[in-house]
């Protein structure tokens, strides 16, 4: 592992004119660019069922993303911005948060904060139901909810009051269509906060496609945190402090993984991100014993890489320990840089990321130098980048 990584290396030129505002009229009618044995081909996202590998097994995140942006108004008229973050009982599945009846406490950052006293409750009312936040600790963002009647669950107390939060680079507020498009057609449990793209070109004509061609299919679960928009600051990226996610997988995941002479594919750095914390997870199980499932950002640097276990001994350990459990909740850091060894992904599915993020790192960890020349290519031939670009579908050479 490199004791620097220069972060300014991962920066290239994005015109403005290059951001994809709005999505396409059709999810699949998206390019995805190819890379495989080294060569770059052009295609349409509708291509993808016939360009995958026939031994390819895809995993998918099927996170849903909630309405997490919510406008409040003082008398004096001063708006207060209250976006939610993470439920404050960090442990319990975020969906089962959104169940919650009468009042819930979550962590949330706040826009135009000075204007709000901690102690001070906001309230927004619209078809007889009340929401009323309650601010508990102005540093760490803690706020309170409570509404009437109590017997809505928060989920569609949100899904009334809460706007869709779109990404910052978008520089435009959420439109009705974005409800549905800044969503995958997949999404299950409520808990993102932001889209795991790569999915967002996925459509039912294309699943069933990909399900006729014999290729199976998985569904595992990253609640995508605001972290992911978080730019790197630092010169050297290693400085970078990395969000945490809450991911959640199933017993049916772990056996899907088990199966022998798959080429696993993740469907966007999200499902990467929880494939492969799920094998250092069975790493620390088996090196040191019973453990929450924590992956810190630095866990895949601390061992000899010459000595680790198979993914599939690392996988059965982790299956041991869910015991009768159907399903494991942890948390992940995981920081994939240039010089991470990928131990189950073979192949990923993505968009194409901002300069100098943490995801342009990832994917130079998995394609090496060549993402310079990925990079090149789309921009010379036309492709829309970020959360509503274009895609690829990247196989590199092992």
């Amino acid at each position: 592992m490199e004791k620097e990584i220069k972060s300014s290396d991962y920066v290239y030129h994005l015109p403005d004119d290059r951001i994809a505002i709005h999505p396409l009229e059709q999810r699949d009618h998206a390019k995805l660019m190819v890379y495989a044995q080294g060569k770059i081909t052009h295609q349409h996202f509708y291509d993808l069922p016939a360009l995958l590998p026939s031994d390819a097994a895809l995993f998918f995140n099927d996170t849903k993303v909630i309405p997490a942006r919510i406008l409040f108004h003082k008398e004096t008229g001063a708006q207060i911005e209250v976006f939610l973050l993470q439920p404050l009982q960090g442990d319990l599945p975020v969906q089962l948060a959104m169940q919650s009846k009468h009042n819930t406490q979550w962590l949330c950052t706040i826009g135009n904060l000075k204007k709000w006293k901690e102690g001070t409750t906001l309230y927004i009312n619209r078809n007889d139901l009340t929401l009323s936040a309650t601010l508990k600790d102005a540093k760490s963002g803690e706020v309170d909810f409570s509404w009437s009647p109590s017997d809505w669950s928060f989920a569609e107390v949100i899904n009334h009051f809460g706007n869709t939060p779109l990404p910052p680079y978008l520089h435009r507020e959420a439109d009705e269509n974005d409800k549905n498009r800044y969503q995958t057609v997949y999404s299950e449990l409520e808990g993102a906060v932001a889209a795991p793209t790569a999915g967002l070109h996925f459509t039912d004509r294309v699943l069933q496609q990909i399900q006729a061609k014999g290729i199976p299919t998985d569904f595992l679960t990253l609640h995508v945190s605001a972290g992911t928009f978080q730019p790197i600051k630092t010169e050297n990226a290693l400085d970078h402090d990395m969000h945490s996610e809450q991911i959640i997988v199933t017993r049916k995941n772990l056996e899907s993984l088990l199966q022998k002479n798959r080429k696993i594919i993740a469907v966007g750095t999200t499902s990467m991100r929880t494939l492969e914390s799920l094998y250092w997870y069975g790493v620390k199980l088996i090196q040191t014993g019973p453990q929450p499932f924590q992956i810190g950002q630095n866990d895949p640097y601390k061992h000899n890489l010459g000595i680790l276990p198979p993914r599939e001994a690392a996988f059965t350990e982790v299956l041991q320990q869910m015991g009768s459990e159907d399903y494991l909740v942890g948390h992940t850091s995981i920081f994939m840089v240039p010089g991470y060894r990928f131990k189950v992904c073979e192949g990923l599915i993505t968009n194409f990321h901002q300069p100098g993020s943490t995801l342009m790192l990832l994917v130079a960890a998995f394609v090496g130098d060549h993402w310079k020349q990925l990079y090149d290519a789309a921009l010379q031939n036309g492709y829309r980048f970020l959360s509503y670009g274009d895609s690829s579908l990247l196989l590199p050479k092992n």
